[in-house]
């Protein structure tokens, strides 16, 4: 009995590190990324909500069938996507292009042969294409600190400070810290005290071909590469066989179904999951599928007060936010421009990949995410071509 209270504890615990380290790190990327395409508060809210909720239904359903550790997460990758690109895009056309993307999720668990070819672009291209997204906003951390030192250099300190021993709570804290910081220095404006229970709001989602290529289908590439694969290869390595074709399909179903709500993809978890699928979480591998019932409690509860967050979030003054966000992607950018640096002879393709994406070059409508990756599949295609000949 007592076995089981501390199997319970650590399942618990490891479930609550998840959801704190995966929800702060990148909510206010959420919001930046909601406010780029005109979501109003109300809208921003129902975003934060529709993912919560999201995230809590399709990471039970999944480990609760498979009986593993199926944590499912947003795309970050997908959010500064939007947050760098969507300038001019109206939130009706956004919610039409999350949707198209999460049909493609879909079909992508319905076809195993496209599956396959999403599993066979360049991991150097792919890592570039995100590295090239991450960088157009973590070049926002030092404006930010020229324009408030006294709150964002403390940051940046505490952040490499706990980057050096706490790695995993550095974004955590840099976020409350920041939020101290406001409040003791007359930062915080506008109202940062409301709170309510969060209500879902419907947006009839339109679709524009150009919005469609610029948001969705990057948005579609950007998570499948760089979080649903990540996610799958985390499973593997503790030992688990993930069913890879339902779980795309249960992740496109529920991005679907909340699109009009404001979601804009859920995938599955890589970093948050690694929390909850070792012994640390409970040393029995078999048993470590039950993090899904205090997952499922605790996304819940903070998707029914996702209004509150983004009230005192949104509070928060614009360089302060762009230095916490700056500094939350500061870790997948390093991962990317890693990524796409390992193997010499695909360097080429990689670095025009990565600075056409981070040039923020739009061409007929469409985004450079989308022709960051098209010029650097068209280069590494050629360059492999003449050296088999």
């Amino acid at each position: 009995m007592k076995r089981d209270h501390s199997g319970w504890f650590s399942i618990f615990s490891s479930t609550l590190t998840a959801v704190v380290v995966g929800f702060a790190s990148t909510i206010l990327v959420i919001m930046e990324a909601a406010r780029n395409v005109g979501a109003s508060p109300s809208q921003q809210a129902s975003w934060a909500a529709a993912l919560c909720f999201g995230m809590a239904a399709t990471s039970f359903i999944l480990s609760w069938r498979y009986r593993m550790p199926m944590i499912t997460a947003w795309s970050t990758p997908g959010a500064v996507l939007i947050a760098t690109s969507g300038t001019g895009i109206t939130y009706s056309n956004a919610l039409g292009a999350f949707l198209v993307a999460g049909l493609l999720m879909v079909v992508a668990g319905l076809i195993k042969p496209l599956e396959k070819a999403i599993e066979k672009i360049p991991a150097p291209v792919a890592a570039a294409m995100l590295a090239g997204v991450l960088l157009r906003y973590t070049l926002g951390v030092p404006g930010a600190a020229m324009a408030m030192p006294w709150a964002v250099l403390p940051l940046v300190i505490v952040f490499f400070g706990l980057r050096l021993s706490y790695p995993l709570y550095a974004v955590p804290v840099v976020v409350v810290l920041g939020v101290v910081l406001a409040a003791f220095g007359g930062g915080l404006t506008g109202d940062c005290c409301s709170f309510g229970i969060t209500a879902l709001e419907w947006t009839t989602p339109s679709f524009d071909w150009q919005t469609i290529l610029s948001i969705g289908v990057p948005l579609f590439l950007v998570t499948m590469a760089s979080q649903n694969l990540p996610g799958f290869a985390v499973l593997r390595a503790s030992g688990y066989q993930p069913p890879v074709q339902p779980a795309l399909l249960v992740t496109g179903i529920g991005s679907t179904l909340m699109a009009p709500f404001g979601s804009h993809a859920i995938n599955m978890a890589a970093i948050t999951a690694s929390i909850v699928t070792g012994p640390d979480c409970h040393p029995d591998p078999k048993k470590r599928w039950l993090v899904a019932y205090p997952y499922l409690v605790l996304y819940g509860l903070i998707g029914l007060m996702a209004a509150s967050f983004v009230h005192v979030l949104g509070a928060l003054p614009k360089d302060l936010i762009t230095a916490i966000a700056g500094l939350a992607l500061f870790s997948p950018l390093m991962g990317g421009v890693t990524a796409m640096m390992k193997e010499p002879r695909d360097i080429e393709s990689a670095l025009v990949t990565f600075l056409v994406t981070a040039s923020g070059l739009t061409i007929m409508g469409v985004g450079s995410a989308f022709w960051g990756l098209v010029a650097g599949l068209v280069l590494f295609g050629a360059r492999h071509l003449i050296q088999r000949n």
